[in-house]
């Protein structure tokens, strides 16, 4: 999917607190991509990086996957088409999460 552009859902806005998890701060915006569905059987999730204020939808492209590999889910990362990141400024911003897995970035 790298490359594509897609449609975010943000359902955990930046900003804002997990809904279970009450320690987990959202420093970035989260969501989902409607329609496509994940190796979980949900929605496949997508971070987005690049954007400095909470959003409900964003379209961007796919620069990157997160591949965790003590789990069964991937985590696309999304920007605005004219932004790039490196690998390590990717997961400097997805750290807050993927700290809990052993997680790389894939480009």
């Amino acid at each position: 999917m790298i490359g594509e552009i897609v449609t975010v859902t943000v359902d955990r806005a930046m900003g804002t607190y997990h809904p279970e998890r009450k320690d987990m701060y959202y420093p970035i915006n989260y969501g989902y991509i409607e329609g496509v569905m994940a190796p979980d059987g949900e929605e496949q999730d997508a971070y987005i990086l690049g954007v400095s204020k909470p959003v409900e939808k964003f379209t961007g492209k796919v620069i990157a996957v997160i591949h965790r590999n003590d789990d069964i889910e991937k985590k696309l990362v999304v920007a605005p088409e004219n932004m790039t990141f490196s690998k390590d400024e990717i997961m400097g911003e997805v750290l807050f999460q993927e700290r809990f897995f052993d997680s790389k970035v894939i480009m």
